[in-house]
């Protein structure tokens, strides 16, 4: 069982930066693959970002260059750097722990809101 716990979402102004943070409670947490989805009002829960347990990342295109995954195995922690923040990633930011390639469940966390807006 992990627990998943956002924080970081808030309102901020295009151009601007936002970091998310994930805290995952349970065990073995290095060896899931951590995620960062996003859902905007209207339409359906998107990837933003993946790494995987050796440190892999992959991005969507629409945040390349833009967002950076990353993750402390120490700490069981998952952090999304998002720079020059556009309106159009306005939504609710999901983080996630992907245990299916070994035969474990998928958990998901309670979201966190992020607003650009000026």
């Amino acid at each position: 069982q992990v627990e998943l716990v956002e924080s970081g979402g808030g309102l901020v102004q295009p151009g601007g930066s936002l970091r998310l943070s994930c805290a995952a409670y349970g065990r073995s947490f290095s060896i899931y693959i951590m995620g960062w989805y996003r859902q905007a009002p209207g339409k359906q829960r998107e990837l933003v970002a993946r790494i995987n347990a050796g440190g892999g990342t992959n991005y969507a295109d629409l945040v390349k260059g833009r967002f950076t995954i990353s993750r402390d195995n120490a700490n069981n922690m998952v952090y999304l750097q998002m720079n020059s923040l556009e309106p159009e990633d306005t939504a609710v930011y999901y983080c996630n722990a992907d245990g299916e390639y070994l035969g474990r469940a998928v958990y998901w966390g309670q979201g966190t809101q992020v607003t650009v807006s000026s």
